[in-house]
């Protein structure tokens, strides 16, 4: 017996087992990760706030923009990912109760408990996936860093325009939110 077989492995599951877990969850890579309890009220209120305005804008341009907000939804990527952003604009159609290809765009209200993860282990996940914008909200600060898929890796832009589509593209002013 060497080394290796007696260094503690932790298991790996699918979505299979996410499917029957209690509580809120995300897996990736095979790895469970429990969600906080609720979200503080800065948390909340902030993400209401996002999905409200944004909303209201894509329902404004329903005509040339197939595109919707939802509030955690899962995102199924493959058997054994499965997360759950706060926000996420999805563009076109589909009628299942969870997401199974990239949204356009997801926001994440990063905490202390979740920063890492969200700059981190999210960014890459995201990125390597093909969202085209990533968002990190800090209400502490009150900063929103907005990334945007460009050459299939991320750069950190400073913009107010949003292109979902090539006929959906949008104004938003994502940190007036916060005054």
């Amino acid at each position: 017996m060497n080394l290796s077989d007696k260094i503690f492995k932790p298991e790996q599951y699918s979505y299979n087992d996410y499917k029957l877990w209690e509580g809120n969850w995300e897996l990736i890579n095979g790895y469970p990760y429990a969600m906080s309890p609720s979200p503080k009220r800065k948390h909340q209120n902030f993400s209401g706030k996002f999905s409200r305005k944004l909303g209201n804008i894509l329902e404004r341009e329903k005509l040339i923009c197939n595109c919707e907000v939802y509030y955690e939804l899962d995102w199924i990527i493959n058997d054994n990912t499965v997360v759950r952003p706060d926000c996420m604009v999805v563009c076109g159609d589909f009628t299942e109760d969870f997401l199974t290809f990239p949204p356009q765009l997801i926001l994440e209200i990063s905490s202390h408990t979740t920063r890492l993860r969200d700059r981190n282990t999210k960014y890459l996940l995201y990125e390597m996936y093909g969202v085209k914008y990533y968002l990190m909200a800090d209400c502490d600060k009150k900063i929103v860093e907005i990334f945007e898929l460009i050459d299939n890796k991320y750069k950190q832009v400073d913009t107010r325009q949003f292109d979902f589509t090539p006929t959906c593209s949008i104004e938003f002013d994502v940190n007036s939110l916060f005054d």
